[in-house]
């Protein structure tokens, strides 16, 4: 298994999804200068004896609640506990292992106030595995995700439970089985461990990284959909879309024109197709997919900053003795990236559909209705057609934007909230939709390419076919579906299908 050396402010998307897919992670130990001035600058503020929020006050609405100094590290530990008041589904464990990922790389970057040891602590659960369970409802998205990170917390101070080798323990026998001892919160500590964006950040880096496989997937069933249709590449044409600017046009096109290349069912109908132009679903696949490509690509670039970013408050700066108060707990760049993730998947399984529809209309597709050889007695393709409307008008429901929604909290203290972590964690079901969409699109393509015998596709989309048919034979007669549906689906969600085809295509970075 590879390993990740977490580098605070300077991680890449490419470095966040090796530890998402189960890399291993250390900090670089020139972090350590700064966590360790981070600290002594609390301990100075400490001393000073001056009312300083989340050092020596309440939290929230009780900010102006002064607390003595005996009390300080029973109100970090309060804090935790007050706050662990997470519901619903549990979240899944890569999901947990990424967040405490980039907690570590934020604490990383000196500006928290916390301890050596605590910084320590989140370390060695990644490198242990131990994963805290922490339940997926009750964040709001500002003052950061409060109770999922008060769930990571509480497990760090031995309270709650944590997930380790397929057992869930109470979270004190986990440790002490790992040969850790749970933490005592200092000034500060409680407050940085569950003020922060990163439940939503780690929801949303992993909707993106699906949405990703999910794109590239949607490029080749579309390339197969057009050759079974027995579409003109000539709206591929890099000339066209060279007119235009836009840069996922481009490269979309340049895709597509790639992966139809030495077709021969292409170069049969090249001459004296009496078709002037196809359906959209077919001709603006390089408009609709560049753009799902550009707002990919600007979620991803969002969620790279916010994931080498600082999000707890207040923000400690040694070099002055200061604690700065401000807001940058709040979620709302992450809501927009997830607003955006959330429409391109419901755009890549809405034009997927269509194709679908297109393919089984004889009308359209000139192949067989429903894509069986014997219409009438057997009916084919007609309800997996169906079966992608319902996911496709699902996902639409849930593109819904998050980030215009708000509602104050915390007695009208937070009174503008983002909406961020329900807006992230529907990202993974939304591409689950979208994989069995695209997945419907790859059984119907090839089928029929099928009808197109002896014709063959290019090398490239004849690998994406005989990568299909290695685990679904050619439907002659009707039979049971659903097992065809679940091996295409699961060829689409596991990136198998894009590995297999030999092309380069385009992506987030």
């Amino acid at each position: 298994m590879s390993k990740v050396i977490i580098t605070p402010g300077a991680m890449t998307l490419v470095d966040w999804r090796a530890i998402y897919e189960g890399a291993s992670v250390a900090l670089d130990a020139a972090a350590w200068q700064a966590i360790d001035a981070s600290a002594a600058a609390v301990a100075r503020i400490v001393a000073k004896g001056a009312p300083v929020y989340g050092i020596n006050t309440g939290f929230g609405k009780l900010a102006s609640v002064r607390i003595a100094e005996d009390d300080l590290a029973t109100l970090q530990r309060n804090i935790v506990l007050s706050h662990a008041a997470g519901t619903g589904a549990l979240s899944p464990a890569k999901i947990v292992r990424l967040m405490m990922a980039l907690k570590l790389a934020s604490f990383g970057m000196g500006a928290s106030g916390v301890k050596r040891e605590t910084v320590a602590m989140l370390e060695a659960m990644l490198a242990k595995g131990l994963t805290p369970v922490v339940p997926s409802q009750g964040s709001v998205g500002a003052s950061g995700d409060l109770a999922p990170l008060s769930h990571m917390a509480a497990a760090m101070i031995g309270v709650g439970e944590i997930e380790v080798g397929g057992k869930t323990l109470p979270a004190a026998d986990a440790l002490a089985r790992a040969g850790l001892a749970p933490l005592d919160l200092g000034p500060k500590e409680g407050l940085a461990l569950l003020n922060g964006t990163q439940f939503s950040t780690a929801n949303a880096l992993a909707g993106l990284f699906r949405a990703e496989t999910v794109f590239r997937s949607a490029l080749i069933a579309g390339a197969l959909s057009t050759e079974a249709a027995k579409g003109s590449d000539a709206p591929f044409d890099a000339r066209i879309h060279a007119l235009r600017g836009h840069a996922g046009q481009r490269e979309v096109g340049d895709a597509l024109r790639t992966l139809m290349a030495g077709s021969a069912i292409r170069a049969s109908h090249a001459e004296g197709d009496p078709r002037v132009q196809d359906p959209y679903c077919l001709r603006c696949q390089p408009q609709v997919m560049g753009a799902v490509l550009d707002l990919l690509r600007q979620a991803g670039t969002t969620l790279g900053i916010e994931a080498n970013g600082v999000s707890d408050n207040p923000l400690i700066f040694a070099d002055t003795d200061e604690a700065l108060s401000g807001g940058n707990f709040h979620a709302e760049p992450v809501a927009f990236a997830a607003d955006m993730i959330a429409m391109a998947l419901c755009e890549i399984g809405s034009i997927s559909e269509r194709r679908i529809a297109m393919l089984v209309d004889p009308a359209l597709s000139g192949l067989p209705a429903f894509l069986t050889p014997r219409p009438g007695l057997n009916s084919g393709f007609m309800i997996p057609q169906v079966t992608a409307a319902a996911l496709v008008s699902e996902n639409k429901q849930r593109a819904y934007p998050a980030s215009v929604d708000s509602i104050p909290t915390s007695a009208n203290q937070e009174d503008h909230v983002s909406m961020a972590a329900h807006g992230a964690r529907r990202l993974l079901d939304m591409a689950d939709n979208a994989s069995a969409v695209i997945g419907i699109e790859l059984l119907a393509a090839c089928q029929g390419i099928d009808f197109h015998a002896p014709l063959q596709s290019s090398d490239a989309l004849e690998a994406a076919h005989k990568h299909l048919r290695a685990e679904v034979p050619t439907l002659e007669d009707d039979r049971h579906f659903h097992p065809d549906m679940e091996a295409a689906t699961a060829l689409i969600r596991t990136g198998s299908l894009v590995a297999a085809v030999p092309a380069s295509l385009p992506g987030v970075g």
